[in-house]
């Protein structure tokens, strides 16, 4: 299958070969059933990004004709299905979340109206909350809580790129932004509107002096919003960046726990 992606890839009219198409809309019900992922973790934190399972999804597009799909009162026009068989996968759905097929959601996920995109991976007690939305390719962990409006953004091209990881138990608070490859580390909390992007700095003030750490989030670090000053041609301005102001406690769990009784199936 990866041989056939790959020989895709770079001749495009193999597409019109019937054993070659089989081979990209395999790949994408591996990736809607959870046996294949864009990403994989690895030993030592390490992740692998499998390449030719994005070339897959983006080879997928061509393949799909436009089409009307209907949902109750809700209509849509597009190529790419809605996914289906919530009920005997074990998750929760609450009107309007949408989920397209090729993304993959573990038992016990919860969506609230939101939205997960196509190569996405969300692990299981997982809860998708109002508004947020999860990019193609992203990796969501066991028991994170992404709330209302957080953007995790997506990852198709370049092909090289990693995508966004969020690893177990993170807490991600509202309105926070997770774009281009970022990494957030297991049982790390961010607050309200932090932006962390490939290039942020996420700078440690916990000690006597600051540590930078660059589009990374290392494990139960308790992060806000922040600014530093850089000096341009133009002058000293402020930019923004995100602080590291504590590992998470006992206090930060209890601000942060989830109610599991709101993930009762």
């Amino acid at each position: 299958m990866q041989k056939h992606i790959e020989q895709i890839w770079e001749q495009r009219e193999l597409l019109n070969k019937k054993e070659y198409r089989q081979a990209v809309e395999e790949a994408i019900d591996m990736l809607d059933n959870g046996r294949l992922r864009v990403a994989e973790p690895g030993d030592a934190g390490q992740w692998t990004v499998n390449e030719w399972v994005k070339k897959a999804v983006l080879l997928y597009f061509p393949l799909c004709g436009m089409q009307t799909i209907e949902a109750g009162p809700f209509e849509y026009h597009d190529k790419i299905p809605l996914k289906h068989g919530f009920a005997q996968n074990g998750v929760r759905v609450v009107p309007p979340a949408v989920a397209r097929y090729g993304a993959y959601l573990a038992p016990q996920t919860v969506l609230m109206p939101s939205y997960v995109n196509i190569g996405a991976y969300v692990d299981s007690g997982t809860m998708v909350d109002t508004w947020a939305t999860v990019g193609s390719c992203a990796q969501i962990g066991k028991h994170v809580h992404l709330s209302g409006g957080v953007g995790i953004g997506g990852v198709l091209e370049p092909v090289q790129a990693a995508p966004v990881i969020v690893e177990d138990n993170a807490f991600i608070g509202s309105r926070c932004i997770i774009v281009e490859g970022a990494h957030i580390g297991r049982e790390a909390v961010l607050g309200s509107g932090t932006v962390i992007t490939s290039s942020t700095h996420i700078i440690d003030v916990t000690g006597p002096e600051p540590v930078t750490h660059i589009g990374h989030v290392p494990p139960r670090s308790v992060v806000i919003p922040g600014s530093y000053t850089k000096h341009f041609p133009a002058g000293d301005y402020n930019v923004s960046c995100a602080l590291i102001i504590g590992q998470r406690k006992e206090s930060t769990d209890k601000k942060t726990s989830l109610n599991e009784a709101l993930r009762l199936f």
